[in-house]
């Protein structure tokens, strides 16, 4: 028996050096070019199919009122801002940033400068408020950039001081693969917090929920994670309000979604109901040039894309995912997620005990042994894929299960190629 388990064992740890081997192949890349299908689904993942179409919607939030700014001009954003704050909502954040590039106050360099009655009514339109917050930037050095690490930063950007000073600073900034601006960007997470030179930076969605409810905020940035899931809601719905001023009868038109938006025309002629915003989180940002503009500037693709692979259109603005973010840090909506260890664990004893299992079959079924491990590797498979997809959609659990998946579909062929080896060796 002693031999039995001693062997499974061996045969457990040849899986996963064979694992660990087609890992550093298609790290070189060699068989990128074979692989069209691969390369489709490798922004994939089963719960992205949970969440596009087996979580039932939740619930509106109305805490939340999206405002669109297009490309507005800071005189007409001013204006925006100062009527937004006359209704008094709770909080109004701006995912926008005002500054010069380099810090060149010089109209050449900074040409925005030119229009001084503009950027004093923007200024004085913030320290009005008294609740704004306001984007910030965080920044590498050369000499770290060039390290190569992503995600540690040495310096931050403000807004000109004129605008800064009167309002609180957080980081917009959102963990994607995209390399430049411009390219492909897919967003499943956030950065809570980022340390720079000691002090903690909070994310431009959290600090807004902060403002907004520090207790409940408080509780989401003690879980202490580095990089947190987004527990996406949903996206936002284009309210259309005409005010009937005789009946004095509001009614709304729109597409369903989780978060209510204001266009551009629809604040600076304030046509919308003068209750919306009241002890509201106003959200203030870039939803194109006008509600359907099927820009892509500043959109994301998300999980809740109901084309779930070989995706074409980003679905969601910054401002939306801003939204979800602070939605579900409100409503203590997280998603959890194993440890590392917990995968590797997983994956080790489920690829042990099915090793055990194929040595069972081969020695007391031998005939049986080929048709009968394929079929249990593919309900295995089946199984476990099925797991990951109903723990997510019922539980909010992300159980990250490749490794088990992938030492499932390695157990065969490694067995027989261990087998052929180890008769071999025993001819010898």
């Amino acid at each position: 028996m002693k031999r039995f388990w001693i062997g499974n064992l061996i045969i457990t740890l040849f899986v996963f050096f064979m694992m660990w081997g087609m890992s550093k192949l298609f790290d070189l890349k060699l068989l990128s070019a074979f692989d069209p299908i691969g390369q489709a689904l490798s922004d994939f993942e089963m719960t992205d199919y949970a969440f596009s179409n087996l979580r039932p919607d939740p619930k509106f939030e109305d805490r939340i009122v999206l405002v669109n700014i297009g490309n507005l001009g800071r005189m007409e954003l001013a204006q925006q801002l100062s009527i937004i704050s006359k209704y008094k909502p709770r909080v109004i954040a701006i995912d926008s940033f005002f500054n010069c590039e380099g810090g060149l106050y010089d109209t050449l360099n900074c040409p925005q400068l030119k229009d001084t009655l503009a950027n004093l009514f923007l200024a004085n339109a913030i320290q009005e408020a008294g609740n704004v917050i306001l984007v910030s930037k965080l920044l590498q050095s050369d000499s770290l950039a060039q390290s190569g690490d992503i995600d540690i930063y040495d310096s931050v950007e403000y807004s000109d001081p004129h605008f800064s000073n009167f309002a609180t600073n957080a980081f917009a900034s959102l963990p994607t693969d995209a390399k430049y601006q411009e390219d492909v960007k897919q967003c499943r997470s956030l950065f809570p917090r980022v340390k720079v030179k000691g002090k903690n930076e909070l994310a431009f969605s959290v600090a807004t929920a902060m403002k907004f409810d520090s207790m409940t905020t408080m509780g989401f940035l003690n879980r202490n994670k580095n990089e947190e899931l987004i527990n996406y809601r949903g996206n936002f719905e284009i309210q259309e309000v005409k005010v009937n001023i005789d009946k004095d009868e509001i009614s709304s038109s729109g597409f369903t979604g989780m978060f209510t938006a204001l266009d551009i025309g629809d604040v600076l002629t304030e046509n919308f109901d003068s209750t919306l915003l009241k002890d509201k989180i106003v959200l203030m940002g870039f939803l194109g040039d006008y509600f359907g503009d099927p820009s892509w500037g500043d959109k994301f693709f998300t999980p809740l894309n109901k084309k779930v692979a070989g995706r074409a259109n980003p679905d969601m603005f910054g401002l939306v995912v801003h939204a979800n973010v602070i939605a579900m840090i409100l409503n203590e909506d997280y998603i959890d997620e194993l440890k590392d260890w917990q995968e590797y664990a997983i994956a080790f004893i489920s690829c042990f005990l099915i090793v055990a299992l194929f040595v069972e079959i081969d020695h007391k079924l031998p005939t049986w042994f080929d048709g009968l491990s394929v079929i249990i590797q593919l309900v295995l498979i089946l199984l476990i894929s099925g797991l990951v997809i109903y723990g997510f959609a019922a539980w909010s659990l992300k159980l990250d299960l490749a490794i088990t998946l992938t030492s499932i579909a390695f157990v065969g062929p490694c067995y027989d190629i261990f087998k052929s080896v180890e008769n071999s060796l025993k001819k010898k």
